[in-house]
């Protein structure tokens, strides 16, 4: 690994010197090696600097440390992407406090050009999990790769379904890219690393502390053309996503839920502040990529053709939609016998059109 990837992460290191602060140094000197190089007096023509800072550059020391973390790199078959280097993400890099290095594992580093985020809550509903299935599948299936964060809920159901859609997607960690949090995504974050990306900022064995995730947020909408919010309360970390998005000129798009559930607060305030709602991917595809054949994203849920559902099946699949509803009231919709409405339901879930929930709740799939 070249002796330069010290210096970038050295850099990183000094005391004071931040992701905004970096970028300008670099725009400046050009490596750096040079900023470490440079005088005093040329230090404080850069706009931020001050003089304390400008003295934590000239006497930094921890080169050694340096060396040890780039043999922590190489030893975890991590790639070192530095701001200039041309893998880097472009888009990413046109932020204003883009990350001074990016940890990467996975494949094709540098073939995700068109990205859209995914993000919502931890504590996802059913409805969250359906309307997340259908859009990061339809994404992955028109060749846009979906990025999250790997966090539980709306992010890790995201992830799945552009996977399982034959798709990329990227995962950008809020702690070392050799730690895997939460601990029981480790086999989702095996199978991202053979179908698309991970990322990170923070150096190899860092734990996921809480400031971490704001920063990590940065990136998620960084790297993107455009942020889905699905689910969210009004404090949700997912607000901080379509905020970043938002500065840096990103489209924030909303999903509407119900008036009655707490997680559809943040997504309802975003509608309100100006973020465009979308019920489906053809939203997003004719908002971002109006050149784009949308045969295969559409998520409105068609009904299913004649041949997979017997008449009394396609009557209860019309009862239904994204949102669960119990057996009893799909009972006294249909008119049909209990009987008769449990044994076509199981039809159906064998079928695999629609789900069963728990608490013998049902939606379409």
């Amino acid at each position: 690994m070249s002796t330069d990837l010290h210096h970038w992460l050295a850099l990183k290191q000094v005391f004071g010197v931040g992701a905004i602060l970096s970028k300008r140094l670099i725009d400046t000197f050009k490596t750096p090696e040079a900023v470490f190089s440079a005088t005093e007096e040329s230090l404080w023509a850069v706009e931020g600097i001050t003089q304390r800072v400008a003295k934590n550059i000239l006497t930094f020391n921890a080169f050694d440390d340096m060396k040890r973390e780039i043999e922590k790199i190489e030893k975890g078959g991590v790639t070192l992407l530095t701001l200039t280097d041309p893998l880097y993400p472009p888009r990413l890099a046109m932020i204003d406090d883009p990350p001074l290095v990016l940890y990467a594992k996975g494949v094709g580093i540098g073939l995700d050009i068109y990205n859209i985020a995914i993000v919502g809550t931890r504590n996802i509903t059913p409805y969250g999990r359906s309307v997340t299935e259908q859009i990061g599948s339809g994404l992955a299936r028109a060749g846009i790769t979906v990025v999250s964060g790997l966090a539980r809920g709306i992010d890790a159901v995201a992830h799945q379904s552009a996977l399982t859609a034959g798709g990329r997607t990227v995962a950008v960690l809020g702690c070392g890219i050799d730690q895997i949090y939460p601990p029981e995504h480790r086999k989702l974050y095996d199978q991202i690393m053979q179908q698309g990306l991970i990322f990170s900022e923070f150096p190899m064995g860092e734990i996921p502390n809480p400031h971490n995730f704001p920063q990590r947020n940065r990136i998620i909408s960084g790297l993107s053309l455009g942020c889905v919010v699905i689910e969210a309360s009004q404090k949700s970390g997912a607000l901080i996503t379509a905020r970043f998005a938002l500065e840096q000129g990103r489209e924030v798009f909303a999903v509407p839920g119900s008036i009655l559930s707490e997680t559809s607060r943040g997504t309802h305030y975003l509608i309100q502040s100006g973020a465009k709602l979308i019920e489906n991917t053809e939203g997003i595809i004719e908002e971002l990529f109006p050149q784009m054949e949308q045969k295969t994203v559409s998520l409105h849920v068609a009904d299913p053709p004649a041949t997979d559902l017997a008449c009394e099946e396609k009557q209860l699949y019309q009862l239904l939609s994204m949102e669960p509803k119990h057996i009893d009231k799909i009972i006294e919709e249909s008119l049909l016998s209990p009987s008769d409405v449990s044994y076509r339901l199981l039809e159906m879930e064998l079928k695999g059109v629609i789900r069963q929930l728990v608490g013998q709740n049902y939606t379409r799939t």
